[in-house]
């Protein structure tokens, strides 16, 4: 069963990168003015449920996490708390800056929370569009 898992993981995980190539996802375009080489990407910070909120709030404080986090060259799309999980911020960067990125994860966001990565791309524009057409054809 493990070994599925892991499969499904690396599946998941190459047809997300499949989909960020250029030519086969919609970017959102119109509301951020961002290089051409940006990309989205979603970042769950998942609390430490062994630690409450102060504790919490001390791991980040030592770790520099408000200095540190997101790093200058990121935008932030938007920034959740998801109750009973954690925090989740999907970032827009140059994919150059994706190295300083997770340097920045790793000295600011780790003790205080486990990281999961998503690549990420903005789908509405396409179901906006496929609304309208149906929309126009009855």
């Amino acid at each position: 069963m493990e070994i599925f898992n892991k499969k499904l993981r690396w599946f998941i995980v190459l047809g997300m990168l499949f989909l960020l190539k250029p030519g086969f996802s919609q970017g959102q375009t119109d509301t951020l003015s961002t290089p051409s080489d940006s990309i989205m990407i979603t970042i769950m910070m998942k609390h430490h449920q062994d630690k409450n909120i102060e504790e919490l709030k001390e791991i980040r404080n030592k770790n520099g996490f408000l200095e540190k986090f997101p790093p200058t060259s990121a935008r932030v799309i938007n920034w959740y708390v998801m109750m009973g999980i954690g925090q989740v911020v999907t970032l827009k960067i140059p994919a150059s800056e994706l190295r300083n990125l997770n340097i920045a994860v790793e000295q600011s966001v780790w003790g205080a929370f486990s990281t999961e990565f998503y690549p990420t791309y903005d789908l509405y524009p396409v179901i906006k569009e496929a609304k309208e057409n149906l929309n126009k054809s009855q």
